[in-house]
Order: structure tokens, then C-alpha cells, then sequence
């Protein structure tokens, strides 16, 4: 966002530890769409409540959407926070019938599968966020990754 032109960005006066911005496009964007950026959400249900924020400013109807929206921001925080030492960045776009969750954490090891037997808690997220999302994308760098999730929302 640095060197965002005056007038292009308009702070949302939520009171959170980290600073909310929503983003109007610019001109050399193709499509129209909302953003917001948030430092790092420490936990599912302080990101779930930035969610449930956003996506109510942007218009989103309750139902089956916005609560795999919901779902996937909890199970992807969850993630970085129990396995990558936390989230360095989070990210949500709402763009024409769909909505993009970014989460960064400082971990370099892509998500995985867990085998695990039925009886046994926990190691389901990862497929349930496959299984949600229209696309997942995991991108590895040094010093971390970043997993983007494209779900499908309707206006």
C-alpha cells in the first residue's frame, strides 16, 4: 500500500490491534473489487470477526458462502498459528461472486494432508479448505509462504 495515492484508501474504523483498510480500485484495475488488509489476526475467532466485518461491508448475503468463507479463514489462521508460528499477514478481496483469503506465516513448509483415523481429533482442515474453495494456491518463499483461498460468493 505504500505509496497509494491520496484518496485511494479509506481506513474503516473498527477497533482492532492492527489497521483495517478497505482499497478502492485504481484505474488500471480489470475488476471491480474491495480489499482488506490486515496485519496478522492472532487467532480463528479474532479473524472469523474481522471476516464477519468485511464481508458485511461488502454486501455479502448470510448463508452457505459466507460461512465457508468463515470456515476457511478459521481453519487457515488455525493452520499458521499451531504450526507456523502465527500470521505475518492476512488478506481478504471480494471481487465479482467470489472473495480471495491470503494468510502468511513464517513458515516455509507447504500444508500437507494428515492421515489420521476417524477416531482421532484434528487433521481434517487442510482437505476442508480443498474442498471449499474454488482454487488454493500455496506459494513458498524464504522466510515463509503464503496460501491464498478463491471462494465463490454471491451478491
Amino acid at each position: 500500500m505504500a505509496g497509494a495515492s491520496p484518496g485511494r484508501r479509506k481506513g474503516v474504523g473498527v477497533s482492532t490491534p492492527w489497521r483495517i483498510v478497505i482499497v478502492r480500485p485504481s484505474e488500471e484495475d480489470e475488476e471491480d473489487h474491495k480489499a482488506l488488509h490486515g496485519a496478522s489476526p492472532q487467532t480463528a475467532k479474532r479473524a472469523r470477526d474481522v471476516t464477519r466485518g468485511f464481508l458485511s461491508a461488502v454486501a455479502a448475503p448470510a448463508g452457505d458462502d459466507t460461512d465457508a468463507v468463515l470456515l476457511v479463514v478459521s481453519e487457515l489462521v488455525t493452520n499458521a498459528v499451531r504450526h507456523a508460528g502465527g500470521v505475518t499477514r492476512f488478506r481478504l478481496v471480494a471481487g465479482p461472486g467470489a472473495v480471495t483469503v491470503t494468510v502468511e506465516d513464517a513458515s516455509a513448509t507447504a500444508p500437507s494432508l494428515q492421515r489420521r483415523s476417524a477416531g482421532e481429533p484434528g487433521g481434517f482442515g487442510w482437505q476442508m479448505v480443498r474442498e471449499l474453495s474454488e482454487d488454493v494456491e500455496v506459494s513458498t518463499r524464504p522466510g515463509g509462504k503464503t496460501v491464498s483461498a478463491l471462494l465463490p460468493l454471491s451478491h
